[in-house]
């Protein structure tokens, strides 16, 4: 039996007090998807209120994943994705979130995206995350109320690295919120490839570490009877 993959995208397209423009960041859904298809997945799309979510980078579109992301079916599916709360979830074997400015917008929050992480760690499943989409990981507390993130090993868009990219228009800075619930958090080289699995969750640094984060998803499920 495939082993299905859902994709949890943000639905912002604009963020900070001068509404830069943002969306998914192309190569952080582009390069991870490569992977799932590879493998031979099932990937299915949701976002958090079923409208069309957006694209950011394509600039990149040149890139060979991120080329045939954009013209094959990987953005047409994403266009379509389902609002999550129409989703059973609990049939997934992974859920991932790519990164791009947008989480920091409709993600920090999110009592669904919470529980659904919440349920599908708990169930054993994989979660994975990348750049700004760790921030999907704040706030999510286990069945012992305790945090997710509490002392587990993951990684994320660094401070630094946002000091030089976007600190004007975040709303806070993603390492220390997440280092704040007890994350023990990795920082490698700004813009150096950084993925890391503990357990069945897997968190990247930035878009480099995209296609990192889509190899340590398939290597997990790998070890998983159908």
């Amino acid at each position: 039996m495939k082993k299905k993959i859902l994709i949890i995208v943000s639905n912002a397209n604009a963020i900070g007090p001068k509404n830069r423009r943002t969306g998914t960041f192309l190569p952080e859904v582009a390069h991870p998807y490569a992977e799932f298809d590879q493998a031979g997945y099932q990937i299915d799309f949701a976002s958090l209120s079923g409208d069309t979510p957006y694209l950011d980078a394509l600039n990149l579109a040149s890139d060979a994943d991120n080329l045939h992301f954009l013209t094959g079916k990987g953005w047409e599916d994403m266009q379509q994705a389902a609002k999550l709360s129409t989703v059973d979830v609990s049939i997934y074997d992974a859920i991932f979130v790519p990164g791009g400015l947008a989480p920091m917008v409709d993600m920090p929050e999110a009592p669904l995206l919470k529980k659904v992480i919440a349920e599908t760690y708990e169930r054993n499943a994989v979660v994975g995350a990348v750049c700004h989409g760790p921030v999907s990981l704040l706030n999510v507390k286990l069945s012992d109320d305790s945090f997710l993130l509490n002392g587990k090993n993951i990684t994320s868009f660094t401070t630094e690295e946002e000091e030089h990219y976007a600190r004007p228009d975040v709303p806070f800075d993603l390492q220390t919120a997440l280092t704040a619930q007890g994350a023990i958090f990795h920082a490698s080289t700004p813009w150096s490839a950084n993925s890391i699995a503990d357990g069945r969750l897997v968190t990247g640094q930035n878009p480099a570490s995209a296609k990192g984060v889509g190899e340590k998803i398939v290597a997990i499920l790998n070890t998983i009877k159908a």
